[in-house]
């Protein structure tokens, strides 16, 4: 098993370092567009990639490109949404998205603003199609870029961080235990499915998120509704 491990690690870290950044980058950007996002594994490439720095330095560069390539892609997807969000909607492939999906994510913007922007970047579906919705909803540029680097910063770093702790690790196991790679797999496995699972709690977060925010809509129209049909009083004397 150390071995193989060894082996796969040794590849990546052949990879020139400004040609895995880039190659991250372009992954990022593939990821949080919409369509292409839905099949791109970009956190799996960020990982990967990330076992290949060797050092703080290196690994901060690795995640400049990936922050670079977030904001990229994300930035593509606003102004894709407000140039030509309808005809994206209508067309064959965001029908394949279904109107349900579009809707939620509609409703994720309009109730929630930024902080919808900035949870989808953590959700597997969401970070693909909320930039276009953003985009064809009211929101500044200037408030979803904002939202949005915040957020992919955040992602950028945990990956990359986890990346190459993972690595140091391993080097540290397969010098001193001899069934180190079992070790080093066994906590890659842990951290993949602690990923899954705060994945699917956030997305329960933001499902209840939308539907209060549907909910608070509701009540102020039904209000408004209410206050438009009430008579209006006459006045005394008249």
């Amino acid at each position: 098993m150390n071995a193989i491990i060894e082996w796969l690690l040794n590849s990546v870290h052949q990879v020139d370092g400004l040609l895995r950044d880039v190659i991250a980058g372009f992954a990022i950007i593939l990821e949080t567009s919409v369509f292409v996002g839905l099949i791109i594994p970009g956190d799996t490439v960020v990982l990967v990639a990330a076992t290949s720095v060797s050092g703080w330095l290196d690994a901060l560069g690795l995640v400049g490109f990936v922050l670079l390539g977030s904001l990229i892609g994300e930035s593509t997807g606003f102004w894709v949404g407000r140039l030509f969000g309808l005809k994206i909607r209508n067309s064959k492939l965001g029908k394949k998205i279904g109107e349900q999906n579009w809707h939620l994510a509609d409703s994720f913007v309009e109730t929630r603003g930024g902080i919808a922007v900035a949870v989808s970047r953590f959700l597997p579906f969401l970070h693909s199609v909320v930039p276009v919705t953003a985009g064809m909803s009211k929101m500044a540029y200037r408030t979803f870029i904002t939202w949005t680097a915040g957020a992919c910063l955040i992602w950028a770093s945990v990956y990359v961080g986890l990346g190459f702790l993972a690595s140091a690790s391993y080097e540290q196991l397969a010098s001193k235990i001899k069934f180190g790679g079992y070790i080093f797999i066994a906590v890659l496995a842990l951290v993949v499915v602690g990923f899954y699972f705060g994945k699917k709690r956030l997305e329960a977060v933001a499902e209840k998120m939308i539907a209060e925010g549907e909910a608070a809509r509701a009540a102020v129209a039904g209000g408004e509704l209410v206050s438009s049909k009430k008579p209006k009083q006459q006045k005394k004397g008249s």
